[in-house]
């Protein structure tokens, strides 16, 4: 992120993406909640990325540079917040669970911004009710810092399917398991297998949005089955990978066996 655009205001609005478009770097002096209602939307700052689909919304704090993309179709709602709005106390970005209330908040309040008064300063403070009572998801994907540990997470953003051992991929870049292990936790704050399984999971929003078969999906992700990435889809975001939280099918199910 070399070119930096700067706004002092967030904007609040509605704004459709086509598959792969962008909104290139750019940072605010205000914060801003970002939701998908329509395809997945993937955040990126120097920090990692971040990734929603219908049932989660995107915070990004005042002053994150950040850059979004679009994939599938996306219908992307904004709210911006001035700076000391901050119903979470959140400091970094972070993704945040949405219910069917603060869905439709979020849309009605996107909606309607060229309208003022006391009907939308209500709804504005409903919205921020529901966001204080809004659970973090675990959704990020760290960016490493250590040359090591960039080696070795450049190999499975080529190919989050690898399935190779921590093992196999120190000896690809020169280091033994155990230290890999601790640069894991130390540098990005978790182990291998969950920072493997969060990038597979954001890999696995992006394909599904652009029309992939879940069975397809759970072989380029690196699941054994079709069945393992349902149940660790299902547990992660509360539903199966076969239809689109706000109601459009993105993927056919396969069949129950």
């Amino acid at each position: 992120m070399t070119e930096v655009r700067h706004e002092s205001v967030a904007p609040t609005r509605t704004q459709w993406l086509t598959p792969g478009g962008e909104i290139d770097a750019h940072r605010h002096d205000d914060h801003q909640i970002i939701y998908a209602s329509r395809g997945v939307v993937a955040v990126t700052t120097d920090a990692g990325s971040w990734v929603a689909p219908g049932t989660r919304a995107i915070w990004v704090p005042a002053g994150t540079v950040h850059a979004h993309r679009a994939h599938g179709d996306l219908e992307l709602h904004l709210v911006g917040l001035p700076a000391a709005d901050n119903p979470l106390d959140l400091t970094a970005p972070a993704v945040l669970a949405v219910g069917p209330l603060l869905r439709e908040l979020i849309v009605a309040y996107t909606s309607t911004t060229g309208e003022q008064g006391p009907e939308r300063d209500r709804l504005r403070a409903v919205l921020l009710d529901q966001l204080r009572a809004s659970p973090q998801q675990p959704l990020h994907v760290p960016r490493p810092r250590h040359a090591l540990l960039r080696a070795v997470c450049a190999l499975l953003q080529a190919d989050p399917g690898d399935n190779r051992t921590l093992a196999d991929f120190g000896q690809e870049v020169g280091a033994s398991d155990r230290t890999l292990s601790r640069l894991f936790r130390s540098d990005l704050g978790m182990t291998f297998p969950q920072w493997r399984t969060q990038l597979r999971l954001h890999h696995a929003l992006v394909l599904l949005a652009d029309g992939k078969q879940v069975t397809a999906v759970a072989h380029q992700c690196g699941w054994s089955s079709a069945s393992a990435f349902i149940d660790v889809f299902r547990r992660t975001f509360g539903h199966t990978p076969g239809a689109h939280p706000g109601g459009q099918a993105v993927v056919s199910r396969p069949p129950e066996r």
